[in-house]
């Protein structure tokens, strides 16, 4: 018990973000009205209104699957990238990039009426790739995979897949938001931390000497 208290102390702002969305999502599970009112509506927030819903649609997620990978990407990056970075840091990295993942959806889907969307993906995406330019060589071990792969590979692979299930998508998880969320993550964190661009590079290149 001890144990948690301080985890939740250490790192307050990434904490609340897991204990709000999880209790939103669950709300939204067995609620159709809080699913209707956070959920994002491109043609709406076009038009200026329920613009609120950029940042409720991350708090909620599609079905037990979606939640779970979400959370659980969330959870291998964003308590140690809190410690690092500090806490109104990663408050903002995430909130901004949860704002700025889903704009490009918002002008994309703009005139299509039965588009939404939902999800913390772009959100999660930006606190994976800040993780990674701070760390690009330390081992994730992902789901089935038997064996650990160096984190910067795993956002590789984690891009392609992006683009790949953007093209195929039939849902209304918002996989654009992958893609536009790392890149929000990339350019937050190096305005941020601008040292950090030479650090990555000194890191990748010490590989080859």
């Amino acid at each position: 018990m001890n144990d948690i208290i301080t985890h939740i102390t250490d790192t307050p702002v990434a904490s609340a973000i897991l204990a709000i969305t999880l209790l939103f999502t669950l709300l939204a599970f067995y609620s159709d009205e809080v699913y209707s009112k956070f959920i994002l509506h491109p043609y709406s927030v076009a038009k200026g209104q329920n613009v609120y819903t950029i940042l409720t649609s991350g708090l909620i997620h599609k079905d037990w699957q979606h939640l779970f990978f979400n959370m659980m990407s969330y959870c291998f990056f964003a308590f140690y990238l809190e410690t690092v970075i500090g806490h109104w840091q990663f408050g903002l990295l995430y909130t901004a990039s949860l704002i700025l993942s889903d704009l490009p959806t918002v002008l994309k889907h703009k005139e299509d009426y039965w588009y939404h969307s939902l999800g913390a993906s772009g959100a999660i995406s930006a606190v994976v790739f800040s993780y990674i330019l701070f760390f690009p060589l330390s081992k994730i071990r992902f789901l089935l995979l038997p064996f650990e792969i160096p984190a910067i590979i795993f956002g590789g692979l984690y891009l392609l897949y992006c683009v790949y299930a953007s093209r195929k998508a039939a849902d209304s998880i918002n996989h654009d938001a992958h893609f536009y969320g790392a890149l929000s993550g990339v350019m937050i964190t190096i305005m941020l931390y601008p040292k950090v661009v030479p650090y990555f590079f000194q890191t990748i290149s010490a590989v080859f000497n």
